[in-house]
């Protein structure tokens, strides 16, 4: 895979296609069962949409802080981004 146009590396390649292919799930999901807004513990009404949203910010925002505040290894960051995204998906 040549991403040498762009000066992308593997890692940042696989995330955006990831990213991608989570959206047109949720697109297909949304199409064949339309979400309905509920509250959850987010102190706003939300549909799946919107809870993947915040879920990926939040998910931004933990590696930012880990990256700024600790040495440890990202793989760390990112299974605490996984738990914090099934939550708002769930109970959001």
């Amino acid at each position: 895979m040549n991403l040498e146009w762009m000066a992308w590396t593997l890692p940042t390649a696989i995330f955006f296609v990831v990213i991608a292919l989570m959206l047109v799930g949720m697109t297909i999901w949304q199409i064949l069962s339309p979400s309905v807004p509920r509250r959850g513990f987010l102190p706003i009404e939300t549909t799946r949409g919107d809870r993947l949203f915040i879920g990926l910010l939040g998910s931004a925002y933990i590696h930012i802080a880990w990256i700024a505040f600790t040495n440890l290894s990202l793989w760390i960051a990112l299974a605490i981004a996984l738990v914090w995204l099934v939550v708002v998906m769930r109970w959001g």
